[in-house]
């Protein structure tokens, strides 16, 4: 397998956290679907924009010569292991709640993937990396903060003094 260069691992990386945050999405919003409508809609427009991410970064990984195979290679690897924290973290007692805050740590997790992504192009200066992250952290960013609203929109809906 063709070695990776940081820039093109981290541009795996961001593959894969696209990809599995389009899981993520599904998995939340059976959580939510008896609770919030509206935070379900956010959820399906975050898993579509997941999977066009991961469509995008897959072409932009088609332009490093010989490599494309391995950067998606190393991306599925990502997404099993965020799969793998998924699971862990929403077991069969989770709820709307449980899986927000879940998503709020994957969407944070994804801005700075981004953000580091978008770090390291400064000196490699490839245009197709600068276009994607262009495209793509300000939609993370957006992500970021309409899970977080989420999350506490459901908390404050919860008892605090009720028991668990």
């Amino acid at each position: 397998m063709a070695e990776l260069t940081h820039l093109e691992e981290k541009l795996a990386e961001v593959t894969g956290l696209a990809m599995a945050a389009e899981a993520a999405g599904g998995k939340v919003s059976k959580l939510t679907e008896k609770q919030d409508a509206s935070l379900v809609a956010t959820l399906q427009k975050m898993a579509a924009e997941a999977a066009e991410t991961a469509k995008r970064c897959e072409s932009v990984a088609g332009n490093f010569e010989g490599k494309k195979t391995a950067i998606l290679d190393e991306a599925r690897e990502v997404k099993k292991k965020a799969a793998e924290m998924m699971s862990t973290y929403l077991d069969s007692d989770a709820d709307a709640l449980d899986g927000f805050e879940f998503l709020t740590m994957a969407e944070a997790a994804e801005v700075g993937h981004w953000s580091v992504l978008k770090t390291m192009n400064a000196s490699a200066r490839n245009e197709d990396v600068s276009d994607l992250v262009s495209w793509a952290l300000p939609i993370q960013e957006r992500h970021f903060q309409d899970v977080l609203q989420g999350s506490k929109k459901l908390a404050a809906e919860q008892d605090p003094n009720e028991t668990v």
